[in-house]
């Protein structure tokens, strides 16, 4: 058992943490009635090794993800200290984090402008304006979109939320961690995805604060943080992974790499295979269709990347459901065949 104030860890000399429990605190005070407090479910002890396993279903969340939270302190912040100009936000990233903020935003009565890539899936723009975005489609592709945006921004003084305050933003998504805490008595370990690291800051820094193991997996083909770990520093890192939709970033934030080094953080990888049929096994048991960015931390689980220790309770938290299911039933076939395959080499390996 790790909770309780004696689990905090001390911060290591030279390194500066922007985001603390108390931004977390008042995160959480400040969009308490405004988000969907977070299901938790047991998993089926046939998908994973032990009792102790529970899913935080938070791909309920409005709009879609754990981005809402984020979000929704993001905006009401602002509002509170008369920040928010009359343009209000502009947005585009083209990924979730453009959905919660649209949500978020309309809420108030705030102008959100979304800016697209020209090829972006119809569906993406339409999901937009039913939350009440202005979608603009410039570009070749969506860096090109975002540099649109940020012209946008300067002309009109809206706010790029895509870059303005991960503060703000990271204490919203760490308000998930004392909801799965409350649903699991004695928690251990929760299990995170890791992208540009929002997500993982905001839980680590609660986590610290009551003594809970972070698990930050990542897919193989874009590891921002295990490799700044391995670096020391935020490095650049290719982004090549079926989970890339949501897990591809770049680079992960300064904070996130201050947390990982300062509390108890085990960072993990998982190949796209694992993040597949984590997937699909989540269809298949509990007809839950997930992000395969979300599926990565059920996988790492499956893949043993991390094994629990006896009686540890573990919570896997699912982040995002923007997805299409429609390959899900398609993969049943060969999902149960890699399942076979590890199973036989799992035999062959230990009658070596």
């Amino acid at each position: 058992m790790r909770r309780g104030a004696s689990a905090r860890h001390p911060v290591p000399a030279g390194v500066l943490l922007l985001i603390s429990y108390g931004d977390v605190k008042a995160a959480a005070d400040r969009i308490a009635g405004a988000v969907r407090p977070v299901t938790v479910v047991p998993l089926d002890p046939g998908l994973v090794d032990g009792p102790g396993v529970h899913a935080a279903l938070e791909f309920m969340q409005h709009s879609g993800s754990f981005k809402a939270r984020g979000a929704a302190n993001f905006v009401a912040a602002l509002l509170e200290a008369g920040r928010l100009p009359a343009t209000g936000l502009v947005v585009s990233t083209g990924r979730n984090a453009d959905l919660g903020f649209a949500w978020a935003a309309a809420r108030h009565g705030v102008p959100v402008t979304a800016f697209l890539a020209e090829n972006a899936p119809a569906a993406k723009a339409e999901r937009l304006r039913m939350f009440g975005a202005h979608v603009r489609l410039e570009g070749a592709d969506q860096a090109e979109a975002a540099e649109e945006a940020r012209r946008f921004a300067v002309r009109t003084e809206a706010i790029d939320a895509s870059t303005f305050d991960n503060v703000l933003t990271a204490a919203g998504a760490g308000t998930l961690l004392p909801e799965i805490i409350a649903a699991v008595p004695g928690l251990d370990t929760v299990v995170v995805a890791v992208g540009a690291g929002g997500l993982f800051s905001g839980v680590t820094a609660a986590a610290d604060h009551h003594g809970v193991r972070v698990v930050g997996v990542e897919p193989t083909g874009c590891q921002a943080l295990h490799a700044a770990l391995a670096a020391g520093e935020v490095v650049d890192v290719p982004v090549d992974s079926v989970a890339a939709d949501s897990l591809g970033a770049l680079r992960v934030s300064h904070d996130a790499l201050a947390w990982a080094r300062t509390a108890d953080v085990r960072s993990v990888l998982v190949d796209d295979d694992a993040i597949v049929d984590a997937r699909q096994q989540l269809w298949d048991r509990h007809r839950l269709a997930v992000e395969h960015g979300s599926a990565a931390t059920l996988a790492a689980l499956i893949s043993g990347a991390y094994v629990p220790g006896h009686g540890e309770r573990v919570a896997v938290v699912l982040c995002g459901a923007n997805t299409d299911p429609a390959d899900l039933n398609d993969h049943i076939a060969s999902s149960s065949a890699r399942r076979a395959r590890r199973s036989s080499a799992s035999g062959r390996s230990s009658s070596v």
